[in-house]
């Protein structure tokens, strides 16, 4: 429950009178005449609600898009937000959804509920904008979207169907592909391989420690540490994850990702003892730099692994977060326990988990075998066996 006010008087703001972030009176006191009210009341309302987003810790990029979308349907409608009514919202969904190239559910979902945090924002007389609206235009601003007219979140997964785990084979042909790409540049005496050679190791990582884009273009060197419990790693027994996916207005997560696969050590030490120092970055510390020195971006790793995807002839639905979905699954179909597959790859939920699951049939077909061995199995049998 929200209280009707909150009064603080920290550093001479009184939000009692109406001086909060992003209220009318902290953009333009009311005795200033505007030469262009609509427009102009137009920008300080978006201003105010970027105000009030920066107030509540959330990230500069949500918010920038979020103000897009806003201005976009505003755009579509060729009104303002104290003249939008719930027909333009129905008739921009529609918009949305034809054509060529339709939007998914999940991403006019996250449109709609753009503008209507932006109207709940309008709204809120604490904001002052219902009474500036009815003084300079004799109407004010509603909540435009509702429950009948919106997409409703019904389900806990939305991503499409084509999307899925690669398989163990697919996993060792984008590997191996990836691992020949190397050889040919080097074999040419091309300049890019050190490039080729970084692209390879870090799809590799991803699926070595079930990390996100953002997780693995973030790493440092000093992001990996030993494993007491698990010497055989050396120092690439732990990876220290730093900027995991953040909760709305929180810091970024972090966590330590156990190293499970054998062949994990090997691969990032000769990277790092034998390429990475060509990079010449100096003692930045950035696992994956580019020729400028810069780290590479997410959006990078998306278009190399599209390059690598598409002239396998794999799936076009897939991307790199399925790497991530292949760790989940072939853990899993190894017999690592729930709980210790959902701390590795930081879900909160158990049942998140569960979703990035998609286990093989013969995987399906081992279990059942066994479930059904042990019902069908007489004790008597069960009691010589334990005898023997």
């Amino acid at each position: 429950m929200f209280f009707s006010y909150i009064r603080c008087n920290t550093g001479g703001v009184d939000f009692e009178d109406g001086n909060r972030p992003g209220s009318v009176t902290a953009l333009r006191p009311g005795n200033v005449a505007l030469l262009r009210p609509a427009e102009q009341v137009f920008d300080d309302m978006l201003a105010g609600w970027s105000a009030q987003q920066v107030s509540r810790m959330l990230n500069a990029k949500t918010i920038g898009a979020r103000l897009a979308q806003v201005r976009r349907f505003a755009g579509f409608c060729g009104s303002l937000p104290w003249e939008w009514t719930p027909a333009d919202v129905e008739e921009w969904t529609t918009a949305l959804v034809s054509g060529e190239r339709p939007c998914s559910h999940g991403t006019i979902r996250s449109y709609q509920n753009a503008v209507a945090l932006f109207c709940d924002y309008l709204t809120d007389r604490r904001y002052g904008w219902v009474e500036r609206c009815e003084e300079l235009f004799d109407t004010h601003p509603v909540q435009v979207c509702h429950e009948w007219n919106t997409v409703v979140h019904t389900g806990d997964h939305e991503a499409r169907p084509a999307v899925r785990p690669l398989s163990r084979v697919e996993v060792q042909t984008f590997f191996d592909y990836a691992d020949d790409r190397v050889d040919q540049a080097r074999t040419q005496g091309k300049k890019g391989w050190k490039s080729l050679f970084r692209d390879a190791t870090l799809f590799k990582m991803i699926y070595a420690f079930g990390l996100r884009r953002r997780e693995v273009a973030m790493l440092d060197v000093h992001d990996f540490t030993r494993n007491p419990t698990a010497t055989e790693f050396g120092r690439f027994g732990v990876c220290n994850v730093r900027w995991g996916k953040a909760s709305r207005g929180s810091q970024p997560r972090r966590r330590a990702v156990l190293a499970v696969f054998d062949w994990t050590r090997p691969v990032i030490e000769e990277y790092v003892t034998e390429v990475l120092p060509l990079f010449d970055v100096g003692g930045s510390g950035m696992l994956w730099p580019t020729e400028r020195q810069s780290r590479v971006s997410g959006s990078y790793i998306g278009l190399r692994f599209t390059e690598y995807r598409d002239e396998l002839g794999f799936d076009p639905a897939l991307h790199p977060h399925c790497l991530r979905h292949s760790y989940v699954t072939h853990l899993t179909e190894d017999g690592f326990d729930p709980l210790f597959v959902q701390q590795q790859v930081g879900h909160r939920w158990g049942s998140t988990t569960a979703l990035y699951t998609g286990v093989s049939g013969d995987y399906r077909n081992r279990t059942l075998r066994r479930a059904l061995d042990a019902a069908f199995t007489p004790p008597s049998t069960i009691e010589e066996g334990s005898r023997q």
